[in-house]
């Protein structure tokens, strides 16, 4: 993909929600000497005419640009076909690595709205820290079932274009499949209905007008905040019996609806078995739960609550002398 394409892309990312990102069309990107750049008007060519057929029969109502339009058309075509979706209706959350979109929801769910979450296309995502929690997972397909094939995996090793969209689906695969395991364990994280290539359907936390915003976005009475605090540390305690730490855990991914939490973003999740850092994360994930709560009025000691969470489920707590993470 050229440069000015991934330049683009970025540059939607990084103008999220601004009138000039629905007004595409009066604002393509150009050349230093103000020319549309010819490279990437081809590429926009050649995969409008890939869209073609789906876009005939898949018309949502939420305006896209006309980049995104087509991506969401290729991730959530599958969706839309198996009736699991019926309407895209807006974005309500972006970012670098994914964007959530509200969705009707089709005759497969029994529920009225669900949440597409589409990852960015694989060539674009950051993936600087992939190293770091993906050590000790196993590499899943498309259909979430680990990788045995040897050319496959080989692929993976080498990061061949072929291995890094296999690599691509097996962050998704994870994330989908983590989340369906912890749901299925009492944790309070969205139920995951499916997946394909590109995105995860879930359940929708909101109502028609608006999705929950998160706990960064609100301020907690004291005796509420002691009750949502207990529960946080509930869910850090369903998952390590998952053997699961969420590795990114922060009051910017958990939302907060009816007086009830919600835990998402699960792709960077790790074992506590395997992980070599895997305290040093965890540790990471209640300091920052922790600094959140004393905000809200909520005394803990951060250091004492990993080591009792941790030892609880029988892991050893590494030598405090080990270098940390930030």
């Amino acid at each position: 993909m050229s440069k000015d394409l991934f330049d683009f892309f970025d540059e939607l990312d990084d103008n999220e929600g601004l009138p000039a990102y629905l007004g595409f069309d009066a604002q393509r990107p150009r050349n230093p000497k103000g020319r549309i750049n010819k490279k990437l008007e081809a590429a926009e060519q050649a995969f409008a005419a890939a869209q073609d057929s789906s876009r005939e029969t898949f018309q949502f109502t939420y305006k896209a640009a006309r980049f995104e339009e087509w991506w969401l058309l290729e991730s959530l075509n599958d969706f839309y076909e198996h009736q699991w979706i019926g309407d895209v209706l807006r974005r309500v959350k972006g970012g670098k690595e994914a964007s959530v979109y509200q969705c009707s929801a089709g005759a497969a769910i029994a529920a009225g709205l669900a949440a597409a979450k589409v990852y960015r296309p694989r060539s674009l995502r950051n993936l600087r820290n992939d190293v770091l929690y993906r050590e000790g997972r196993a590499d899943l397909d498309s259909e979430g079932k680990v990788v045995l094939d040897g050319g496959m995996l080989h692929a993976m090793e080498k990061k061949t274009e072929y291995g890094k969209e296999l690599l691509h689906q097996s962050w998704i695969a994870y994330e989908f499949t983590c989340m369906r395991d912890l749901h299925a364990a009492g944790a309070d994280v969205p139920e995951p209905y499916t997946m394909a290539n590109n995105a995860i359907l879930m359940e929708f936390i909101g109502d028609a007008r608006s999705c929950a915003p998160t706990l960064s976005e609100i301020r907690l009475g004291k005796q509420e905040a002691r009750r949502l605090f207990e529960r946080v540390l509930a869910n850090l305690n369903i998952l390590l019996s998952k053997e699961r730490i969420h590795g990114d855990l922060s009051a910017y991914n958990i939302l907060y609806w009816d007086g009830e939490i919600t835990l998402i973003d699960f792709p960077q999740v790790i074992s506590p078995r395997i992980n070599r850092q895997a305290y040093k994360i965890f540790s990471r994930d209640v300091r920052r739960i922790c600094a959140y709560f004393a905000q809200q009025g909520v005394r803990s000691n951060p250091e004492r609550l990993a080591e009792s969470l941790w030892a609880s489920r029988g892991y050893a707590i590494p030598d405090p002398e080990q270098e940390g993470i930030e």
